[in-house]
């Protein structure tokens, strides 16, 4: 299929609100924006803000998000963890035919537990879900990337602050952080750019189901593991998925091309390291 579709440029000067975004190949039409996990608390949220934006979103889960709840989204289930996901996003990107604008891995890692008792092979299965899916992403999209589109990636705060409480977690993303950079050398002369998101521990079910888990590991209430989290920034506060969901929106902007490749820490000051 993507033999016969040619890449569509997408220019980016003169553009500067998310809202203006369009594709000129495609008679002035909206540009696409895909993202994966869209059924998650920060892949909802991100998929959202995009749409508010003017993008036509392309929603991919294993369990896509209703329309219903999710206006401007379209659902494409897939399993990024798996090849085939690779043809069922291509197919929904070429049913929209627009330019791909931004694509956004933000699929979540299932809970894997401490270093001491993690099972090896669930460090591979993390890293394949989400660095292998980053790249199953990136394939299935590239005959629809030109120069202004964004590769984003959701690491995480514990990918460059290794904790033994969050195993899978700080080697995925650590190893997610090195993809990108990668992504980036290899798309930069395309005019494509690629960036690392990485929120701390942010405000979600997921984060208090993991923390109940943890509690009850040490016999304490969840409220204390919430609040030693919270302390962990100078501000006392977690992350919220509508901060996520700006951090991604904003590197829509043309300025961004300045952050190629880089790592957008979004942690509440958590992060104890200069660089």
């Amino acid at each position: 299929m993507s033999g016969n579709v040619r890449k569509v440029p997408f220019q980016t000067s003169g553009v500067r609100k998310p809202s203006s975004i369009t594709g000129p190949d495609d008679g002035g039409g909206p540009a696409t924006a895909v993202v994966v996990g869209a059924s998650g608390a920060l892949g909802s949220a991100i998929a959202a803000r995009l749409a508010s934006a003017g993008l036509v979103v392309v929603g991919v889960a294993r369990k896509p998000p209703d329309p219903a709840s999710a206006p401007g989204v379209r659902g494409c289930a897939a399993d990024i963890g798996d090849d085939s996901a690779v043809d069922a996003i291509r197919a929904a990107v070429d049913d929209v035919g627009a330019p791909v604008r931004m694509v956004v891995q933000a699929a979540g890692l299932p809970a894997a537990g401490p270093l001491p008792t993690i099972d090896p092979d669930a460090l591979g299965s993390a890293v394949a879900l989400k660095v292998g899916g980053m790249l199953r992403l990136v394939r299935a999209v590239a005959h629809r990337l030109g120069p202004g589109s964004r590769l984003v990636a959701l690491g995480g705060h514990y990918g460059s602050e290794p904790s033994p409480h969050t195993c899978a977690a700080g080697v995925t993303n650590a190893a997610l952080a090195n993809l990108m950079r990668q992504l980036a050398d290899h798309h930069g002369p395309e005019g494509v750019t690629a960036h690392l998101v990485a929120p701390g521990p942010a405000d979600t079910d997921r984060l208090r189901r993991l923390s109940q888990a943890r509690a009850d590991e040490r016999g304490v209430d969840v409220e204390e593991i919430l609040a030693e989290r919270r302390a962990e920034s100078p501000l006392s506060a977690l992350v919220t998925p509508g901060q996520v969901a700006w951090a991604v929106a904003t590197l829509l902007d043309p300025e961004a091309d300045a952050l190629t490749g880089s790592t957008l820490a979004l942690d509440v000051g958590a992060r104890r390291g200069l660089f």
